[in-house]
């Protein structure tokens, strides 16, 4: 009899470890991993060719910084600094090829047209960078959540406490721009998000400090007007607001050197956006 319940209840036990196995795998990736996930699409990657052009971008301004990560590692960025010491920070992060000169040359411009503004453009690739989309993917498939959180948060302690945080990113950046902004809690005070993945959590965007200014193109057949209106509902749901700009265009609207870029969408958003950023950054 004793052996009887023994074995019963070791089947009770395998049925409910099963069970939360189960549970486990089928839980709900992140936002941040299920576009990561897209890598695994070729429609997706395909939907990002080789660059038409090459842009080669050499700052006189901007330099390269190193800086330590809370998992005991070091990160590099790129640093636009102020040139009058103000705590107005853009921390920015790059698009599906990399922290490339199109990213620094952007945010160069930006620099220029915000005024006082301190910008520091992430690398959350550590280094790597490729104008070949199927190493591109392979790059965003490769970025796991803990480092990429590692790197956001050394540069958050970088620029220390009294820093008012902005941040921006597209495509890949785009949903990190979001996350990056939750990430600063208080001190966000701007985000700025180009067809990026959506956060998904409405307990997690109830946290959010900050308005949220998104870019999104009515072409994209992944973040597509289906997924913004999610985000739109659960943005109203977490009691934050959205200011929603969306684009008869493709996914990469906003970048000159692909071959889906719209240059009257991407002005257009360029604009709205600094007008953004400079209400908040004050």
């Amino acid at each position: 009899m004793k052996k009887l319940i023994l074995i019963t209840l070791m089947a009770c036990y395998g049925f409910v470890a099963l069970g939360q196995s189960s549970m486990s795998c089928c839980s709900k990736p992140s936002a941040t991993k299920q576009f990561a996930m897209l890598a695994n699409d070729k429609r997706f990657v395909m939907s990002h060719p080789q660059p038409k052009k090459a842009i080669h971008f050499q700052s006189s301004i901007g330099k390269v910084i190193t800086y330590s990560t809370p998992d005991g590692k070091t990160a590099d960025a790129y640093e636009f600094k102020a040139k009058i010491p103000t705590n107005n920070y853009l921390l920015v992060v790059h698009e599906f090829f990399g922290l490339n000169d199109f990213v620094k040359q952007e945010s160069e411009k930006i620099y220029n047209d915000l005024g006082n503004v301190n910008i520091i453009d992430l690398d959350l690739y550590d280094g790597k960078v490729t104008a070949d989309r199927t190493e591109a993917a392979k790059l965003m498939q490769a970025v796991k959540d803990d480092r990429a959180i590692a790197i956001i948060k050394g540069a958050i302690a970088y620029i220390g406490p009294k820093a008012h945080i902005a941040t921006l990113g597209w495509c890949f950046g785009g949903g990190w721009s979001l996350q990056t902004s939750l990430l600063a809690g208080n001190q966000a005070v701007a985000c700025v998000m180009f067809y990026g993945m959506p956060e998904q959590d409405v307990n997690k965007l109830k946290t959010l400090h900050t308005d949220v200014l998104g870019n999104f193109g009515n072409q994209d057949a992944w973040i597509n007007p289906k997924v913004v209106a999610k985000f739109a509902d659960d943005m109203k749901a977490a009691g934050k607001k959205l200011y929603l700009h969306q684009y008869d265009a493709g996914h990469g609207f906003a970048n000159p050197s692909s071959p889906s870029s719209n240059p009257a969408a991407a002005a257009d958003a360029y604009k709205n956006t600094i007008a953004f950023y400079k209400a908040r950054l004050k």
